[in-house]
């Protein structure tokens, strides 16, 4: 009998992570799951429990991850510091999302040297694309002003490079699935008109899934994952969707509650490389609403259109581009808008 592939992990709790783990074949392979200790996630690993071996710790300290990686074949690298909270907390994101990949590399050179590494790297790293918005895998790599996200990105993947791993790197597009999504002032920073190309958890997961077999042809590559043509949008009329099916009416925010400027997101030209290679993609824009519609109680949409207002003012009062004006703060607003004063606006 053949020998399980043995495979790490590492965020197995996170949105693509817990859908790695929901389609990965048990049968075939062994799989070691690694995510910090908290309530919330020992309830979601529960069921998996008596299938799987699991590794509570945390990636920045190398005793931890340590532990996990010995006699890996493949790592599955997920783990990281996502905004809003990466821009929140930048040295909590430097400390997870480099220093832990740092610690990551460093067990697996020591306890499986042979090991291939498949990075989760993210668009962002591409910076403001809004005038050019057609992405290709060897343009320019530059962290919009601000984004510590990005900027750990780029910093762990030429540490990836570098390193005398085997690996592969996939630079995810925005991820939207259909539930939790927690509002943020985030939503402010992105102009309306950025172009966007949504990839869904399920399908990034099958990604990483169906690429476990397709090593070889993945090796020491660098490849943009999104959902594809059919996936793609204006982030104004994703909102108008979006606040349709939620039952917030219109997108009427005041003037300039959004940025003009100093984003990321756009369409990838060359994402078909990757589906060519591991056919993960099964949603579209379509199917992503249908199931965010299906997934909101009729309560909750009733009750969202009664106090729509009320909503629609707190999340204003969220808006960091419009407070920037309202207190005229010089770097915030060149920042979002590319100005110094309300005036030029």
């Amino acid at each position: 009998m053949e020998k399980k592939k043995r495979i790490l992990l590492t965020g197995a709790a996170g949105t693509v992570g817990y859908e790695v783990l929901k389609q990965v074949d048990e049968s075939k392979y062994d799989l070691t799951l690694f995510d910090l200790e908290t309530k919330k996630n020992k309830r979601k690993f529960r069921p998996f429990s008596k299938t799987y071996n699991i590794i509570y710790g945390d990636i920045s300290k190398l005793h931890d991850i340590a532990k996990a990686c010995k006699d890996q074949d493949i790592v599955i690298h997920l783990a990281a510091i996502i905004p809003p909270l990466a821009d929140e907390k930048p040295g909590l994101t430097q400390r997870i999302n480099f220093k832990g990949t740092q610690n990551l590399i460093e067990a697996l050179n020591y306890h499986s040297p042979n090991a291939f590494l498949l990075f989760a790297s993210s668009i962002s790293v591409y910076g403001d694309r809004l005038s050019t918005p057609e992405i290709r895998v060897g343009d320019t790599l530059k962290a919009s002003e601000g984004d510590h996200y990005a900027n750990t990105k780029i910093k762990t993947e030429q540490l990836i490079k570098e390193s005398a791993l085997k690996w592969s790197i996939f630079r995810l597009s925005a991820i939207m699935g259909v539930k939790n999504h927690k509002i943020s002032p985030l939503m402010f920073h992105q102009p309306l008109d950025t172009k966007m190309e949504i990839c869904t958890p399920a399908d990034t997961a099958r990604a990483f899934v169906h690429a476990i077999e397709k090593l070889p042809q993945l090796e020491s590559k660098v490849f943009n994952l999104g959902g594809g043509k059919n996936c793609r949008i204006e982030y104004k009329n994703f909102l108008i969707r979006a606040f349709k099916l939620y039952g917030l009416g219109k997108v009427n925010f005041p003037k300039n509650a959004f940025a003009r400027r100093n984003f990321h997101c756009g369409y990838y030209m060359d994402g078909d490389e990757l589906e060519n290679i591991l056919h993960f993609r099964q949603d579209t824009l379509e199917s992503y609403f249908s199931k965010v519609q299906n997934a909101i109680p009729a309560i909750q949409r009733f009750f969202t259109k009664i106090f729509s207002p009320l909503i629609k003012q707190h999340l204003t009062n969220l808006s960091e581009p419009l407070k920037a004006l309202q207190t005229s703060n010089i770097p915030l607003t060149y920042r979002f808008f590319g100005v110094m004063l309300s005036s030029e606006l």
